[in-house]
């Protein structure tokens, strides 16, 4: 593999570049800094594979293909993932509502050629142990057997557990909604985050040397050889990590992550760097051509209006009009009007 022509310009330590386009230069990416070392070596014949070339980019899950190739990022957002790919850092993403919290893994992912990202939805009852693996113990005693030599079989990785298994590239995660955690688990998740390092203990009473095989929550990787009971990476997984804000986190969890606020596409402060609606306006084009723009110009124009007046409004709202707009057969009047204004109501009117 010839090393990208862009190696030699300045920009090239960005190896995402917000590009769209698939390409394998991450395959460049330093060695990570010595206080995040590289731990248990590689098995190429065990690894998952990873894509390499357009047929294999167009065999990605769809959805994945769809929000990789229209993703808008620029400046900060681009900047901030290439911090976390060379520090080996997870990136802790606020922002609004739309503003593509949850697709930027899929974006990132799509662009290094990372894979179907794996994703952990955190809820209130969500626990650091069922992040790592899962073990079916009510399972395995009905098949009434005392030896441990199945054991593996009853053994599931989570997400957060299958992105630390040794691989040449970086796993991409999402953790999402990790404000809609308990109390407890960011703090839970400190040690992981620092070591990338875990032990399933009802592998470790079974010897130093035992190497036993578990399943993983990777299609692409089914299952996995575990030794000794202790799962550790050679790449720390790309972890994107997304909040809505709702709460404060402790400052030890914050010193571990490097933190991003995704620009507002539909906001109008100095941040969301969107004057004159350009960031707003190059999703739009990347979703309709000019002349379905041009359509539904009027429906651009009231969504903007609304968005002007700070009202809490999110891109995918637009976007759901102008496609209303373009594919159903309802032409101009009252009650496309109607369906209009529900499809762009504010996001913090009561009955929403």
């Amino acid at each position: 593999m010839a090393e990208p022509d862009q190696a030699q310009t300045p920009a090239y330590w960005r190896f995402y570049r917000g590009s769209r386009v698939p390409h394998d230069g991450v395959a460049w990416l330093p060695p990570p800094p010595r206080w995040r070392p590289r731990r248990t070596p590689v098995d190429p014949g065990a690894e998952r594979p990873w894509p390499n070339d357009a047929a294999d980019d167009a065999a990605l899950p769809k959805s994945m293909r769809e929000k990789g190739k229209v993703f808008h990022a620029k400046g900060h957002v681009i900047d901030m993932v290439n911090a976390a790919l060379y520090l080996r850092r997870p990136l802790l993403v606020t922002g609004a509502p739309g503003s593509g919290k949850s697709s930027l893994v899929d974006a990132v992912a799509y662009e290094l050629r990372l894979g179907a990202p794996l994703r952990w939805s955190v809820t209130s009852r969500s626990t650091l142990r069922d992040a790592l693996y899962r073990y079916d113990a009510i399972g395995r005693l009905q098949r009434d057997k005392d030896d441990a030599s199945d054991v593996g079989s009853y053994i599931t990785l989570g997400a957060l557990g299958t992105a630390l298994l040794p691989t040449a590239r970086p796993r991409a995660l999402l953790i999402d909604e990790i404000d809609k955690s308990d109390i407890d688990l960011p703090n839970d998740l400190l040690n992981v985050f620092e070591e990338g390092v875990f032990e399933i203990s009802e592998l470790i009473r079974l010897g130093a040397d035992k190497t036993v095989e578990v399943r993983t929550s990777d299609p692409n990787q089914p299952k996995a050889k575990v030794q000794g009971g202790v799962v550790s990476g050679w790449e720390f997984p790309l972890m994107i990590l997304t909040s809505n804000g709702e709460r404060e986190f402790p400052a030890p969890f914050l010193r571990r992550c490097l933190r991003l606020r995704m620009p507002n596409p539909t906001g109008t402060l100095p941040e969301d760097d969107n004057a004159g609606w350009r960031r707003l306006d190059a999703i739009v084009e990347l979703h309709f051509n000019a002349a379905e723009r041009a359509s539904a110009a009027s429906v651009i124009n009231d969504f903007k209006a609304l968005a002007g007046q700070r009202k809490e409004v999110a891109t995918d709202q637009l976007l759901n009009a102008i496609y209303f707009v373009m594919s159903s057969q309802l032409g101009p009047g009252d009650a496309r009007g109607g369906v209009l204004a529900e499809l762009m109501r504010e996001l913090s009117t009561p009955g929403a």
